[in-house]
């Protein structure tokens, strides 16, 4: 009889502290669910900034070569054509991306020898593309010479 009465104690001993162990096993694996779905959306978040920042350094990359295109198609049509270029000269070119303004301005490039003969038919022509990026003017620009026998 003393066996079955510490049977029947350790079963009653069971049955009133498993429900408080219940309860703390599920706060604390709702803890850990609320803590692994912050962790989750801090993630999110992060990847979704990333994304961000490579399609506009993407957008910014195609905006730069198309402009750095549009430069060395102006240079090549500028030493293509003969006669001497134009002292100064403003055109504006739609890129998809907005306007860009073409800015060409040539001078006699006033270049000598080793002897000291200046060399004529030289020209310095500059171009340069100006273009607005969120509300901020951007520019490129280069300069090369032209010979034209004369």
């Amino acid at each position: 009889m003393l066996e079955y009465w510490s049977i029947g104690s350790q079963s009653s001993l069971h049955h009133s502290i498993t429900p408080s162990l219940r309860r703390r096993r599920y706060g604390f694996a709702l803890y850990e669910v609320l803590l692994g779905v912050t962790v989750f959306v801090i993630g999110v978040l992060a990847l979704g900034r990333s994304v961000q920042n490579c399609l506009t350094a993407s957008t910014l990359t195609a905006e730069d070569s198309r402009v750095r295109l549009i430069l060395a198609n102006r240079m090549a049509e500028i030493q293509a054509t003969p006669g001497a270029p134009d002292s100064a000269k403003e055109m504006k070119v739609d890129t998809g991306y907005g306007l860009v303004k073409l800015i060409q301005k040539s001078v006699p490039a006033q270049l000598t020898e080793e002897d000291g003969v200046e060399l004529n038919g030289v020209n310095l022509v500059t171009l340069k593309a100006e273009w607005d990026r969120g509300g901020v003017t951007q520019s490129e620009s280069i300069q090369f010479y032209v010979y034209r026998a004369g």
